[in-house]
């Protein structure tokens, strides 16, 4: 099969590496890609908005299965063309892909089928939102509504702090129309935890769980990030706590797909606290998670192209992949000034030393190819991700291979899974 996965991330990386290993994989595409995509797969430089480029980059090629990597091209309705036109595609419709696209709607969706969450109210308007806040008990929760590369989301520890982020948010638009309408929640406490699951709209296959580490400095400091680095297990989810996840937010989930006549198939990705009440959701992703993927990769060991097949095809009731029990550690290399603004083109040194322990792996993700140097290209610049027979083992392989890496201004979290 012909295979083309569509985005230039780490989690596009440890996709097509995990494809890379299936027998029927004659051909990897990649748009636009990375460096490290570039080693695996044939490069396209055809971005990811570009959503009848893609189409016609997958025609004129004859691909035969397209991966979405990203958010923003679900949400802008990537697959409703690709199945327009004929195409084989793994993800969900625009109208499924709102769940994680309008942080509003998804609230409705949970509130509506009983999947436990966090207290909200929701306003379009940011004089209504500043008097919300100003009666408001602290600290509270700030987000946009729609996708703002997960930086979108401002706890706020006191009444200026919020007003600052209402401002920001719905004045200033510094995430642009995902500020239009402000979502304002309660503040849950307890450990985060990331779910995967694959969803074929009937049916689901649940992942390991994993946990990402989103703020930007060490002991959960700084700024909200894409994700600063992943642990899979999450070691806060125990078999009782699965089985509550399962029955509370997986079936309730597939059941209000039903219920609201919602098609989607694709990877349902919710985001949790587990607060001393319980598990809540604190947000739908409707695609793979970064990190979370590169850590999740590392882990599966069976034909993941199986997996995506029997989503579009409606028959995840009919495979069990199987799961290396050893942990798995993904750490985040940043540029400088992540994730605010940032400088390209600094060049990286050390990616073969790092890569000579076979248990590591580097998943590139802001990286590009300039003169023969792989330099930075993006916030987030490589995960070293790396398994071993315990947490401690793994994450001391993957510190000992970030150790070999170097680049102008490069950051990183010394206490990923500590």
């Amino acid at each position: 099969m012909k295979i083309l996965v569509i985005g230039s991330g780490g989690r596009e990386h440890a996709l097509l590496w995990k494809l890379a290993q299936s027998p029927r994989v004659t051909q990897l595409l990649c748009a636009p890609g990375n460096a490290g995509t570039a080693q695996i797969a044939i490069n396209h430089p055809v971005a990811a908005s570009d959503l009848a480029g893609l189409a016609a980059l997958a025609k004129s090629e004859h691909v035969d299965l397209t991966i979405v990597g990203p958010d923003d091209p679900l949400a802008a309705g990537i697959v409703d063309l690709f199945q327009k036109e004929g195409l084989r595609v793994f993800g969900p419709v625009a109208a499924a892909a709102r769940l994680e696209s309008s942080k509003s709607f998804a609230k409705e969706f949970m509130i509506r089928h009983g999947i436990p969450t966090a207290g909200s109210v929701t306003y379009t308007n940011s004089e209504a939102a500043l008097a919300h806040c100003r009666a408001a008990s602290y600290p509270l929760v700030i987000k946009a509504d729609g996708l703002a590369l997960g930086k979108g989301v401002v706890i706020a520890q006191t009444l200026a702090e919020a007003e600052a982020a209402i401002r920001e948010i719905m004045v200033d638009k510094i995430f642009g129309d995902a500020g239009n309408t402000v979502v304002i929640e309660e503040f849950l406490t307890g450990p985060e935890c990331s779910l995967h699951a694959l969803i074929d709209g009937s049916n689901y296959l649940l992942f390991p769980d994993a946990k990402d580490h989103k703020r930007a400095l060490e002991n959960d400091q700084g700024l909200n990030t894409g994700g600063m680095g992943t642990i899979s297990p999450s070691r806060v989810v125990d078999s009782e706590t699965k089985d509550k996840l399962q029955r509370e937010v997986l079936e309730r989930f597939v059941k209000g797909l039903a219920a609201d006549g919602l098609h989607f198939q694709g990877m349902l990705f919710p985001g949790l606290m587990m607060t001393p009440a319980g598990p809540k959701v604190l947000e739908f992703n409707c695609r793979f998670g970064d990190p979370e993927t590169q850590s999740l990769m590392r882990r599966l060991k069976s034909d993941f192209l199986d997996l995506i097949e029997a989503t579009i095809d409606r028959k995840l009731s009919e495979v069990k992949p199987s799961w290396d029990d050893r942990p798995a550690v993904c750490i985040v290399l940043a540029s400088g000034g992540y994730p605010g603004p940032i400088e390209k083109g600094k060049v990286i040194s050390g990616l073969e030393q790092a890569s000579s322990d076979p248990g590591v792996m580097l998943f590139h993700a802001g990286t590009t190819l300039k003169d023969g140097q792989v330099v930075t290209n993006g916030g987030r610049v490589l995960g070293v991700t790396a398994l071993g027979a315990t947490l401690e083992e793994a994450r001391q392989k993957a510190y000992a291979a970030a150790d070999k890496i170097s680049f102008e201004g490069m950051q990183l979290r010394r206490d990923i899974g500590a």
